[in-house]
């Protein structure tokens, strides 16, 4: 079974779940606005692919941020991956976990080769 993370409104996955709905692969869909995120996920995510690719800096949530804010955020990675509990907008959408496969972003290629 898949799992989608993310926002529901959110276009980058609506692109995903069209992609997902073509493919009629079943999944379930995790909504960080109903449900959150716990830390543990977060900690597991960032372990496979790191911080980095988590992080989304092009959104309008960490824009928000002022630059001094933004520092004490990366300032370790306790800080950014409390700050992404926190702000889960500021993960990068979607995140799909297909048993232990883990993709950040919507890449249709990739998940062409996703199997149900």
């Amino acid at each position: 079974m898949l799992t989608i993370y993310g926002i529901k409104n959110c276009s980058t996955m609506k692109k995903a779940f069209a992609q997902l709905d073509a493919q009629q692969l079943a999944y379930e869909f995790h909504d960080y606005k109903k449900h959150g995120i716990d830390l543990k996920t977060l900690e597991h995510w960032a372990s496979r692919v790191g911080l980095d690719a988590l992080l989304n800096k092009k959104g309008t949530t960490w824009r928000k941020f002022s630059p001094e804010q933004q520092a004490d955020i990366l300032s370790s990675p306790h800080h950014t991956l409390q700050a992404l509990q926190d702000n889960p907008s500021m993960i990068k959408r979607p995140v799909l976990v297909s048993n232990e496969q883990i993709l950040v972003g919507f890449d249709p290629a990739s998940y062409a080769t996703l199997a149900g």
